[in-house]
Protein backbone atom coordinates (compact mmCIF):
# COMPACT_ATOMS: atom_id res chain seq x y z
CA UNK A 1 0.00 0.00 0.00
CA UNK A 2 1.40 3.32 -1.02
CA UNK A 3 -1.56 5.73 -0.29
CA UNK A 4 -4.96 5.47 1.95
CA UNK A 5 -7.28 8.65 0.87
CA UNK A 6 -9.92 9.90 2.67
CA UNK A 7 -12.14 11.16 0.10
CA UNK A 8 -15.22 11.85 2.19
CA UNK A 9 -13.56 14.50 4.87
CA UNK A 10 -13.08 18.12 3.99
CA UNK A 11 -10.48 18.81 2.86
CA UNK A 12 -9.53 15.51 1.31
CA UNK A 13 -6.58 13.73 2.81
CA UNK A 14 -4.44 11.17 1.48
CA UNK A 15 -1.69 9.56 3.71
CA UNK A 16 1.65 8.70 1.37
CA UNK A 17 4.74 7.19 2.07
CA UNK A 18 7.91 9.23 2.71
CA UNK A 19 11.64 8.85 2.81
CA UNK A 20 12.29 9.77 6.67
CA UNK A 21 14.52 13.06 5.90
CA UNK A 22 11.69 14.15 3.15
CA UNK A 23 8.66 13.93 5.39
CA UNK A 24 10.54 16.42 7.69
CA UNK A 25 11.29 18.57 4.91
CA UNK A 26 7.44 18.55 3.49
CA UNK A 27 6.00 19.32 6.53
CA UNK A 28 8.22 22.11 7.21
CA UNK A 29 7.80 23.71 3.30
CA UNK A 30 4.08 23.17 3.91
CA UNK A 31 1.20 23.33 6.51
CA UNK A 32 -0.69 20.97 4.21
CA UNK A 33 1.28 18.50 5.29
CA UNK A 34 1.26 16.09 8.55
CA UNK A 35 2.90 13.32 10.26
CA UNK A 36 0.40 10.53 8.99
CA UNK A 37 -2.70 10.44 10.62
CA UNK A 38 -2.64 6.37 12.26
CA UNK A 39 0.53 5.67 10.21
CA UNK A 40 3.77 5.48 11.45
CA UNK A 41 4.56 9.08 11.56
CA UNK A 42 8.46 8.54 10.83
CA UNK A 43 7.63 7.29 7.48
CA UNK A 44 4.20 8.36 6.36
CA UNK A 45 2.52 12.05 6.16
CA UNK A 46 -0.97 13.26 5.85
CA UNK A 47 -1.20 15.46 2.62
CA UNK A 48 -4.11 17.88 2.15
CA UNK A 49 -4.89 17.46 -1.66
CA UNK A 50 -6.69 20.80 -2.87
CA UNK A 51 -5.70 23.20 -0.22
CA UNK A 52 -2.40 24.95 -1.88
CA UNK A 53 0.28 21.82 -2.25
CA UNK A 54 1.47 22.53 -6.29
CA UNK A 55 0.13 20.03 -8.65
CA UNK A 56 4.14 19.13 -9.46
CA UNK A 57 4.83 18.62 -5.85
CA UNK A 58 1.88 16.63 -4.99
CA UNK A 59 2.72 14.43 -7.99
CA UNK A 60 6.23 14.08 -6.72
CA UNK A 61 4.79 12.88 -3.59
CA UNK A 62 2.78 10.59 -4.82
CA UNK A 63 5.37 9.21 -7.44
CA UNK A 64 7.60 8.29 -4.74
CA UNK A 65 5.17 6.78 -2.25
CA UNK A 66 4.62 4.40 -4.65
CA UNK A 67 8.45 4.25 -6.15
CA UNK A 68 9.27 3.55 -2.15
CA UNK A 69 6.45 0.53 -2.13
CA UNK A 70 7.60 -0.97 -5.38
CA UNK A 71 11.56 -1.07 -4.64
CA UNK A 72 11.03 -3.38 -1.46
CA UNK A 73 9.24 -5.65 -3.39
CA UNK A 74 10.53 -9.15 -4.40
CA UNK A 75 12.33 -9.11 -7.47
CA UNK A 76 9.65 -11.45 -9.24
CA UNK A 77 7.12 -8.58 -8.29
CA UNK A 78 8.84 -5.80 -9.42
CA UNK A 79 9.21 -7.43 -12.55
CA UNK A 80 5.52 -7.84 -13.05
CA UNK A 81 4.82 -4.88 -11.72
CA UNK A 82 6.71 -2.61 -14.43
CA UNK A 83 5.67 -5.44 -17.33
CA UNK A 84 1.77 -4.18 -15.82
CA UNK A 85 2.80 -0.43 -15.82
CA UNK A 86 4.01 -0.74 -19.85
CA UNK A 87 0.71 -1.90 -20.25
CA UNK A 88 -1.26 0.42 -18.70
CA UNK A 89 0.58 3.41 -20.22
CA UNK A 90 0.19 2.06 -24.28
CA UNK A 91 -3.51 2.21 -23.90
Amino acid sequence: MFGLAALDEAPTTANLKCDPDWALDLRDRYEEVRPGYHMNKKHWNTVEIDTGIPDADLRRMIDHSYELVVKSLPKAARANQRRLRGVRSSR
